[in-house]
Parts: structure tokens; C-alpha cells; sequence
């Protein structure tokens, strides 16, 4: 009864612990080798909101700003109001965002649906 006991609270444990220790923490320039996967990369942020562009989309690009950027953030116009005012909020901060690296002309990002997939650190 006791080794049960010991056996189940363990496996709980790996089952609640495993997909935050699953995610890795990667650099704004690492994320490249890591498309499709769940990450939460980590640097810091310039900002640019393209208020006239389809889809209204704010971008948080880490540790080059646009036109040389290496990685972003993406925060579409349907979610901002989530995010209050992203382009001030985390400009010049650094941040690490979690969520699924894809491409996006050869360049990876994450869209961030949601604040609390970004951390002020």
C-alpha cells in the first residue's frame, strides 16, 4: 500500500513536471534550429506596430530591430487588445516568450495569442 502510494505520487510528479521541463530556453538567434518546436526564447526587444498593414499585426523582434530582425513576436490586431499596448509596453525590455517556432520567410517567431506567453525579465 505504502510502495502504491510512493509509485503514484511519483508518477504524478513526471506528469505534472514533464512539459515545463519539455520546453526548451533558447536565445533569439538559437530559435532557427528549432522550427516546430515548443520553446520559450529569450532576448531583448524592439518594437513595431503596423497599425496599416492586413491584419494589424505588433511586432516584438528580439535582439536585432526590423529589417535585420532574427526572431519575433508576432501579436495580430485580433488579439492586441489582450496585450493592451505591446509596442510600449515591452519595448526596450527583455522578454522571453513560450510557444511554437515557425517560419515565416525563413525567419522564425512565435505568435503570441495570449500576454501570459510573454515575461518581462
Amino acid at each position: 500500500m505504502k510502495t502504491t502510494r510512493l509509485l503514484l505520487t511519483a508518477l504524478i510528479g513526471v506528469v505534472l513536471l514533464s512539459p515545463v521541463q519539455a520546453q526548451k530556453k533558447l536565445s533569439a538567434s538559437e530559435a532557427k534550429e528549432h522550427f516546430g518546436e515548443t520553446a520559450t526564447v529569450c532576448g531583448a526587444v524592439s518594437t513595431r506596430y503596423a497599425d496599416s498593414s492586413k491584419g494589424q499585426p505588433t511586432f516584438l523582434n528580439l535582439e536585432k530591430p526590423y529589417q535585420n530582425q532574427i526572431f519575433t513576436v508576432v501579436i495580430w490586431g485580433s488579439n492586441r487588445s489582450k496585450f493592451k499596448t505591446p509596442e510600449e509596453d515591452y519595448k526596450d525590455k527583455k522578454i522571453c516568450v513560450t510557444g511554437k517556432i515557425t517560419a515565416y520567410d525563413g525567419l522564425p517567431e512565435i505568435i503570441a495569442d495570449d500576454p501570459k506567453q510573454i515575461r518581462i525579465e
